[in-house]
């Protein structure tokens, strides 16, 4: 097995994810069709890509613009799109993919730029692992205490992605857009029998009764699925706690949702969104609100000074 494709099944099988079921079962038949084929890597060529100077000239212009409409607006926009990985290093070129870590970072600039007024996370993610999940909805939830940060549903936040955007100081959807999945889900995968088909056979010495839990070489035993069945219920019971207490809701109500997926109004009659507009409707309102409060400030000042003149004209 290639060194990217260990560390992906390292991502993918034997532990809780925040993420929807269709979206696991991808993955795990992307992973076996990429460990019994022998994928060739592409990561080489595809770091070639972004290493040019048209490139960077591209990653240049987008940070100028990116700056020029904060100035504009008062709004800093960040992405979070497609599966939720820990860290960046786990990031694939061949795959839609945000990293904890990069959110993390992109956002406590937001928060520390004098020129954002308003953050808005621009959600469409099915989730992903659980790992660095609940630490980064901590985060956000803290960072709403010094600025507001609005959870754009555009168009899916399941699982993980619902975890952070739950966080936020709002959360709004459209009529199509969906929220949900509260749940966790794991995956094991047994190679034996496809192993004895191709005429291999594992043979793992090892110390400590734990050592060789949930091997791919081995039917799962009783003992892994008492210890993957535990981790799954301790990251369920952390989410469900966790949207309780970000949505002002009972822990009881989040578990009634049974992780189901809820669309448009669906999902403002079940407390987990808060208002019904289309993205750019909400985009458009949020900016409207930032000139009318940088109008309002600006007229202060200007009668502040007016006043100022006024007082040193009668002295």
């Amino acid at each position: 097995m290639k060194r990217q494709h260990l560390r992906a099944s390292s991502l993918l099988f034997n532990q809780p994810l925040l993420v929807t079921p269709d979206m696991l079962d991808l993955g795990v038949r992307w992973a076996n069709q990429a460990m019994s084929l022998n994928i060739v890597n592409l990561g080489g060529v595809a770091l070639a890509m972004w290493a040019d100077d048209e490139s960077v000239d591209r990653l240049a212009m987008a940070e100028e613009q990116r700056r020029t409409a904060i100035a504009q607006t008062g709004i800093e926009v960040v992405p979070v799109s497609g599966v939720l990985v820990s860290r960046g290093s786990h990031i694939s070129m061949c795959e839609t993919m945000t990293s904890y870590e990069t959110l993390r970072g992109q956002l406590q600039r937001a928060v520390a730029d004098p020129q954002v007024e308003r953050i808005v996370l621009d959600i469409d993610s099915p989730g992903g692992s659980a790992v660095g999940a609940f630490e980064l909805a901590a985060d956000i939830r803290a960072m709403t205490q010094q600025k507001p940060i609005t959870g754009l549903v555009n168009f899916m936040a399941y699982s993980g992605g619902y975890l952070l955007g739950s966080a936020c100081t709002e959360l709004v959807v459209s009529q199509t857009s969906g929220v949900g999945s509260i749940g966790v889900i794991a995956s094991h995968m047994d190679r034996s029998k496809m192993e004895e088909g191709m005429g291999v056979k594992v043979t793992t010495v090892y110390a400590g009764a734990h050592k060789n839990d949930l091997t791919p070489h081995e039917p799962l035993s009783e003992q892994s699925l008492r210890y993957l069945n535990e981790v799954v219920q301790e990251s369920y019971q952390l989410f469900v706690n966790a949207v309780a207490e970000y949505r002002g809701l009972s822990v009881q109500q989040v578990i009634a949702t049974e992780a189901g997926l809820y669309r448009g109004a669906a999902g403002i009659t079940a407390g987990l969104a808060d208002r019904l507009q289309s993205p750019q409707q909400a985009i458009d309102d949020l900016s409207r609100a930032v000139a009318q409060a940088r109008m309002s400030r600006h007229s202060g000042r200007i009668s502040v000074r007016a006043a100022a003149l006024q007082m040193q004209s009668l002295i």
